[in-house]
């Protein structure tokens, strides 16, 4: 057990789906697992473990920001012996080739944030995804033709941001998110895999109006969820 996750040793399948919202969580442990059983809450994280078409899955809640998703991946790769992690969660779109409700499947992601400067690196550090999981994820999209992009994002610090974003448009970045970065540097370090990929709920510099709801938000994101439930390890 740790100060964050009250699990037993084994709880948790060798692969973990992770919304930012712990209404996510439960909203996927409930409509898409078999047998789905509570196996960690504290602070309402809502972690469960259950099978998807006989395949033991996990599925828990991260948080919003890289100091959370920082936490709870940390413990569940070095603690609970997770072997990879599935981000599935919201992203503004940055791109003009990015539309609402696209999935976004992070290969890279750049950041806004000083997150970075706990591992003591003497230059910038380029987190990214596992190609592994990459692969299957991109050929899975395909065969289930979804609207999807494959490239990289960027993950802030900052929501509520009086800087231009759009101008990361200009280097290729397809949309921004607050978790990527964090998750993919500490796969890294522990030697596991991750994989983030979102689904657009906004248009950065957009008319607001045609946000995404956050009941929207917590219970509409199927495609991706069945995506994720895909590629997901035995």
């Amino acid at each position: 057990m740790t100060p964050h996750n009250s699990a037993e040793k084994g709880a948790f399948a060798s692969t973990v789906l992770m919304p930012g919202d712990p209404l996510r969580a439960k909203y996927i442990a409930e409509n898409f697992l078999e047998n789905a059983q509570l196996v960690n809450n504290v602070r309402g994280v809502n972690g469960y473990t259950g099978t998807y078409h006989g395949k033991r899955v996990s599925v828990m809640a991260s948080g919003m920001g890289m100091p959370s998703i920082g936490i709870y991946s940390y413990e569940l790769f070095n603690v609970y012996d997770v072997k990879s992690i599935i981000r599935v969660g919201s992203a503004g779109a940055i791109s003009p080739n990015v539309k609402m409700r696209d999935i976004v499947i992070a290969m890279g992601a750049s950041y806004q944030s000083e997150f970075m400067n706990q591992y003591q690196l003497h230059g910038t550090y380029a987190p990214c995804a596992s190609y592994r999981l990459l692969k299957k994820a991109a050929d899975t999209a395909e065969e289930m033709k979804l609207n999807y992009k494959v490239g990289s994002v960027v993950s802030g610090d900052v929501f509520y941001s009086e800087l231009p974003e759009l101008v990361w448009a200009k280097m290729g970045v397809l949309a921004g998110e607050m978790e990527c970065a964090a998750l993919y540097a500490v796969a890294a370090r522990a030697g596991k895999e991750a994989l983030c990929m979102c689904t657009i709920s906004d248009i950065i510099g957009g008319d607001a109006a045609n946000n995404l709801t956050p009941e929207e938000r917590q219970s509409s994101f199927d495609e991706m969820i069945r995506l994720a439930l895909e590629v997901a390890d035995e």
